[in-house]
């Protein structure tokens, strides 16, 4: 550790600036971006790190993005060295391999500069709603490599001088569907990354770079301290956790995500080499999402609030096995794994920690997306992609029933409006209520999920979806009962209902009725006789 020497105060107020502005930035976005998906759902995130990279603050945006991020700017340097940057750069890259997740999750960096010298970048994330490929959407549930799943963007400079490159811009917008549409999202990355900018120059020019750099190592320090006292609250030994998902595996079995964890003192490993290999469909993904999952689950139990930051991650080790589910090969398709992939690692985190720390977790959850993406054109010619993930039960815990419909763990997006949805796209929603009854049964009852419905009123528009939980229920906990699947229908007139697997593309025809049913928490505790 570095020795602090600057006063505590003066390291908690550049700690809540550094948080208010990347929390500003996602602000922006959200204020600026063309996008319902980004304006309505909030499917974005912003951080900020120090110079060489090491995430210093963060959002209150989506836990599996800011995990993520904080490898994403070291990587990038790898590829794009300090020598080659500017002021007034911004460059875009979606590279899962470059500390990323999948495709359509696009970082825009911006290097920030005071008086000559870098001193942090700021990053912000956001989840295009479609990135070209071979589907609407950029979910392609065929996928068999990851160039069936859109445009690929190695570390590409968008933006020199605070200007866009007009020819780059142009081969981006080119090569996805609804590029106006891309380019104000472009944009409002772009303007989000600016405003950080400022807000960094004006915590420096406060306080000077000598206090400012003295504190962020300061606060890599106090992360680190705090990490290392939860897991010294916590029993040495090796635990063993599994979970599973529903298919994609030899013979369409369900797939293995398992870690194995080893702690000792105040550090831990966490060994994901036993979990399955690699597999032909979307729900591959990065060792940076096994990364991400772990710094959710551990900070999870902590009833401190520890500053997301590089030094949080110093007592821990990730492993992860080349050619296995958690590390494929950069030929592998892996849209999907981002956010189902990476539930399955919490949870089998979790079911890994059961015994000796119970009473810190909830029951399994709805830890799936549970995405539908309905695309079509418009009367207008224009494309649109409505993107939508579904909220389901809580589990149960200790000390509490779970809560009805809510995002679980990794995922922390909004519903878009019913009012949204009928006026963007050609769809109505006929339904939205609890799933009552939904939710396993125990001591605590697991939360229900939700019932929604959508009406078809486009014509030529496509349902991809991607989702889990279908086959393999949310787990009840030290005897609570699990809790109810997935179901997704389609109803067509004159048919019966047709219903759909996790990972599908349909071809919709006007009246036709999607039926979502999300899944309900598992319980807690046994049901007393």
């Amino acid at each position: 550790m570095q020795t602090r020497k600057v006063d505590p105060f003066t390291v908690e107020v550049i700690r809540n600036a550094l948080t208010s502005a990347a929390e500003e930035m996602s602000l922006v976005v959200m204020r600026s971006a063309r996008s319902p998906l980004l304006r309505e759902a909030g499917d974005l995130s912003s951080a900020i790190t120090d110079a060489h990279g090491e995430l210093t603050a963060q959002g209150h945006d989506v836990p599996v993005h800011l995990g993520v991020m904080s490898y994403t700017v070291k990587e990038f340097l790898k590829r794009v060295p300090a020598s080659r940057l500017a002021d007034g750069d911004i460059w875009f890259v979606n590279l899962p391999e470059i500390g990323g997740n999948h495709l359509p999750d696009v970082k825009a960096i911006r290097p920030i500069y005071w008086k000559g010298t870098l001193v942090c970048f700021s990053v912000s994330l956001a989840h295009w709603a479609d990135i070209g490929g071979a589907s609407a959407g950029s979910y392609y549930a065929a996928a068999t490599d990851a160039w069936m799943e859109g445009l690929r963007i190695s570390p590409l400079r968008l933006f020199a001088n605070d200007e866009p490159d007009r020819e780059k811009m142009d081969f981006v917008t080119a090569n996805v569907r609804g590029p106006q549409e891309r380019e104000g999202d472009i944009l409002a990355q772009a303007a989000a990354t600016r405003v950080a900018g400022r807000r960094i120059q004006e915590i420096i020019g406060k306080h000077g770079l000598d206090v400012f750099q003295q504190s962020l190592a300061a606060l890599h320090d106090l992360s680190e301290e705090q990490m290392r006292d939860l897991l010294r609250s916590m029993p040495d030994g090796e635990f063993f956790g599994e979970d599973f998902l529903d298919d994609g595996g030899p013979g369409n079995a369900p797939v293995g995500v398992r870690v194995r964890i080893r702690k000792t003192g105040d550090t831990a490993s966490f060994d994901f080499s036993e979990s399955d290999d690699a597999i032909a469909g979307p729900l591959n993904t990065t060792s940076f999402i096994a990364g991400s999952a772990v710094f959710y689950a551990i900070r999870a139990l902590s009833s401190k609030q520890i500053q997301p930051n590089g030094g949080a991650y110093r007592p821990m080790t990730i492993v992860t096995r080349p050619g296995s589910i958690f590390d494929p090969g950069s030929d592998k398709p892996v849209v999907g794994g981002n956010h189902e992939t990476s539930q399955r690692a919490v949870d089998a985190i979790f079911r890994a920690l059961e015994p000796i720390a119970a009473e810190r977790l909830t029951a399994g959850g709805n830890t799936s997306a549970g995405l539908l993406i309905i695309s079509g054109p418009r009367p207008d010619g224009k494309w649109a992609t409505f993107y939508e993930t579904h909220g389901g039960g809580e589990g149960a815990r200790t000390d509490r029933d779970g809560m009805p419909v809510v995002r679980v763990h990794l995922t922390n997006v909004m519903n878009t409006p019913i009012e949204m949805i009928e006026s963007e796209y050609g769809l109505r929603v006929e339904q939205q209520s609890l799933r009552e009854g939904s939710g396993g049964a125990g001591r605590h009852r697991g939360g229900d999920g939700m019932v929604r419905s959508y009406r078809v009123l486009g014509e030529q528009m496509t349902l991809t979806t991607m989702f889990e939980r279908a086959v393999i229920a949310p787990y009840g906990m030290l005897g609570g009962e699990d809790g109810k699947t997935m179901r997704v229908r389609l109803r067509r007139e004159g048919q019966p209902d047709r219903s759909l697997v996790g990972k599908e593309n349909v071809a919709l025809q006007a009246g036709d009725l999607v039926i979502v049913e999300t899944p309900g928490g598992g319980g807690y505790g046994a049901v007393a006789a």
